[in-house]
């Protein structure tokens, strides 16, 4: 007698889709790793360094010798970067400086009725506040590179050698728009560094970091030049950076960023980080500039920019329209400064700079740091539109005030 099997097949179909859609949605069921889900990463946020300007002296003095390093052979790496340490490490120090401030007094002594027992003449309390950083040996003549913002409003620095010695150091002169400053010790047999030439470093390099990272000790860690020539980070007037990913952090400012061969090819200034530890962004002034701004610190007491009397504003699309432009080339002249050497040339709020000295203004920080690089009392042309015609103007280069007078009345 023939059963009827059909009422037995169709659970049994049944049955077996359903375990093969649970098995393709749970891989796991079958000892399968399940795919990890991307998650978007937040963007990095910049801290930019607080600076603190420091008072410099109008001095003159004879140029200092630096020590320049032979180019730098690119060849198989070393397994070992000791040598190149050895050579440049002695020569970066610490620095520690402290400022006194005024302890805020206890609420109480605002009442006049505890005042009575204490008097008016009260002695104010005051504390001492003190921070760290690094710098950088450059000549025999004692003369130490450093960050602006390290030793900025310091009543006593304080500089540690690798080799055991102390001393305090003088103040020759401060740089608050490039954050560098020259400091000098008087001591006997320092170590020197040699300067490499920073035009020639090339991404890829290696680069090793030296300074005193949380006030741990001196300190070397490595990486590469990540880029170079980086600008527009908001941290300085002026910034032509070399970014590195070898590790910098508090404390490293001021430090050597030296090559493979132990030379100087910047002073570390500055990370990226939403932490405030290194995260592989850090930034370094190049040696080039720093060898300018040492020099002009030393023998003029201050560094000597040129100067247009002008506070300019970059073009975007709408603006660009509105004054007849196709294309958001050149500034816009927000405001001049009375008495400048734009007034005097007859420029207005409202003008359009598209050209200095026949180029053509791309970017505005390069602009400036052109501007910046012309001797005061040159002549320059330029190029303005105003109503929308083009009008050539010359004007005198003056020399860039100091920061605290350079913003128009």
């Amino acid at each position: 007698m023939r059963r009827n099997l059909l009422p037995y097949v169709w659970p049994v179909i049944i049955g077996v889709l359903l375990a093969i859609v649970l098995l393709n949605a749970f891989p796991q069921l079958l000892g399968r790793p399940e795919a990890p889900a991307l998650a978007p990463q937040p963007p990095e946020e910049p801290v930019a360094p607080t600076l603190v300007e420091a008072p410099s002296e109008e001095t003159s003095r004879p140029s200092p010798e630096l020590r320049q390093a032979d180019p730098m052979a690119r060849q198989q790496g070393p397994v070992s970067y000791s040598e190149a340490v050895d050579r440049a490490a002695p020569a970066v120090v610490n620095i520690y400086s402290s400022r006194v401030v005024e302890r805020e007094q206890h609420p109480l002594m605002s009442d006049p009725f505890f005042r009575q027992f204490f008097g008016d003449d009260m002695p104010a309390r005051q504390r001492m506040l003190s921070s760290l950083g690094s710098g950088v040996i450059v000549s025999d003549d004692g003369y130490v590179l450093t960050n602006h913002h390290v030793i900025g409003g310091a009543d006593q620095i304080q500089v540690a050698l690798r080799d055991g010695r102390e001393t305090l150091a003088e103040v020759v002169g401060t740089d608050p728009e490039s954050d560098l400053a020259v400091l000098r010790i008087d001591l006997d047999g320092l170590p020197v560094i040699e300067l490499a030439d920073s035009g020639d470093v090339a991404v890829g390099d290696v680069s090793l970091a030296i300074g005193n990272p949380f006030g741990v000790g001196q300190t070397v860690t490595m990486g590469i030049i990540s880029a170079t020539g980086r600008s527009h980070l908001g941290l300085n007037a002026y910034e032509d950076f070399i970014q590195t990913d070898a590790a910098i952090n508090p404390g490293n400012s001021g430090g050597a960023l030296i090559n493979a061969e132990g030379a100087l090819v910047g002073i570390n200034t500055a990370i990226f980080s939403r932490s405030g530890g290194s995260q592989g962004i850090g930034f370094a002034i190049p040696a080039n500039l720093a060898r300018n701004i040492l020099e002009e610190l030393v023998t003029q007491g201050r560094v000597i920019r040129g100067w247009l009397g002008i506070e300019a504003q970059e073009l975007n699309q709408e603006l660009a329209a509105s004054f007849g432009l196709q294309a958001p080339r050149g500034v816009v002249i927000a405001a001049v400064v009375p008495g400048g050497p734009a007034a005097q040339a007859g420029l207005q709020p409202g003008d359009v700079l598209l050209a200095v000295d026949g180029r053509p203004i791309l970017d505005a920080r390069v602009a400036m740091s052109d501007i910046a690089a012309i001797e005061p009392g040159a002549e320059l042309p330029l190029t303005v539109i105003r109503g929308g015609e083009a009008l050539e103007v010359t004007l005198e280069v003056g020399e860039r005030p100091t920061p605290e007078l350079r913003r128009p009345e």
